[in-house]
């Protein structure tokens, strides 16, 4: 007999038949007069992480929102993380009331405004403002020739009528999803900081857990903890399988033991693409014979280039 109870599927099953924990993001957006409105959201995720030309993240929401509108008009937006302080959490509510126009809410709103880092560097560029006081952003456009969307065209807020598309666009009558090229990500410096030189446990930012809306007045929202660690299982593979791995990459380029001892500790799955960016350097820099010494050379190359991105 199941430990378990059945609870019935339903519309916003995440919300109704779950404890589903979310992130509470606030997304900016141009308004059609060039103003930035603001409104927060959950439903976001990574996308795309790995093994395209961009990376790309995922906004789920109401395809009349505010929004989705505008995403639909201008394709830009920005993914602003607030932090976990009751009074943020308190704005995020205020700016969620559905219906609500730009020019009623923004008044009211307390966050405060700065300009996007790449509109600064590319005044032709019109984004959305940032929120000043937001640990991380990201800046993104829709990737709108995905799935045909490219032909969804903003103005109908009574529900859109199909055909429909399937990951990309306008979804169904009421929702939409928009795959969301990641231009750009921001961070405070203390965070930023973190990441390039080593994160410990005081270093995480105080993020705030969503529960999304339960019951009929109240949403949910949990505070950020000290983080608790636990340790990789480190798994190293013998010289000899990875010397297999590399003898079989280029028929050219070759490795030393010392080399590949280096690299025994990368998951199995990673072994190829960490050997073929060590070949693709070595033909850059016309080494025939990969030693430690080049893997170091490599290696910090590849911290310095990480370190750029940030």
């Amino acid at each position: 007999m199941s430990s378990f109870e059945n609870l019935r599927v339903v519309d916003n099953f995440y919300q109704t038949s779950l404890f589903f924990p979310m992130p509470t993001v606030v997304i900016s957006t141009l308004c059609e007069d060039g103003t930035t409105t603001l409104g927060p959201y959950s439903l976001v995720q990574p996308y795309y992480v790995a093994g395209k030309d961009y990376y790309a993240m995922l906004l789920c929401c109401r395809n009349s929102s505010n929004t989705a509108q505008n995403i639909l008009r201008n394709g830009k937006c920005a993914l602003n993380f607030v932090d976990d302080d009751p009074k943020t959490f308190k704005e995020c509510v205020k700016l969620s009331w559905p219906g609500d126009k730009p020019e009623e809410k923004m008044p009211k709103c307390k966050f405060k405004l700065e300009k996007s880092l790449l509109e600064e560097e590319n005044p032709e560029d019109k984004r959305p403002m940032v929120l000043t006081d937001a640990i991380e952003v990201i800046e993104c456009t829709w990737v709108r020739e995905l799935d045909g969307a490219d032909k969804d065209l903003p103005g109908e807020l009574n529900g859109y009528e199909g055909p429909y598309h399937d990951f990309n666009g306008i979804t169904s009558k009421f929702g939409a999803h928009f795959i969301l090229k990641v231009d750009k990500i921001l961070m405070k410096k203390k965070y930023a900081d973190a990441i390039i030189n080593g994160v410990r446990a005081k270093d995480f930012p105080p993020l705030p857990v969503d529960y999304g809306y339960r019951d009929s007045k109240n949403f949910w929202f949990h505070r950020a903890r000290r983080m608790k660690t636990e340790l990789l299982q480190m798994r190293q593979a013998s010289l000899e399988s990875v010397r297999y791995a590399a003898d079989r990459i280029d028929d050219k380029i070759k490795f030393t033991d010392d080399a590949l001892k280096t690299i025994l500790g990368v998951p199995r799955v990673f072994l190829s693409v960490v050997l073929k960016g060590c070949v693709d350097w070595a033909k850059e820099n016309n080494v025939e014979l990969i030693t430690a010494e080049h893997m170091q050379i490599i290696n910090d190359k590849r911290s310095k280039e990480k370190n750029k991105k940030k």
